[in-house]
């Protein structure tokens, strides 16, 4: 899928599909560098806090520990 091809609300398979898309094009490098200048300390309090809570919900430690900081966690 590519960034023209981006649509929510079809079905379970191309939210994912196109969430995943969506979400590489935001952490683009430079990107974040246009826009975390930009941001309020509230919105990258925010944005932690949402995409922590996000992590907390859904992975497990071993996972979080695995997957987002690159550690091997047994």
């Amino acid at each position: 899928m590519n960034s023209s091809e981006i649509c929510f609300g079809l079905n379970r398979d191309t939210d994912e599909c196109s969430l995943a898309v969506f979400l590489q094009m935001f952490s683009r490098p430079h990107l974040l560098e246009t826009l975390i200048p930009r941001m309020t300390d509230g919105d990258i309090s925010a944005t932690v806090d949402f995409l922590t809570g996000l992590m907390k919900k859904h992975l497990s430690e071993t996972e979080y520990h695995n997957l987002f900081l690159g550690e091997e966690k047994a």
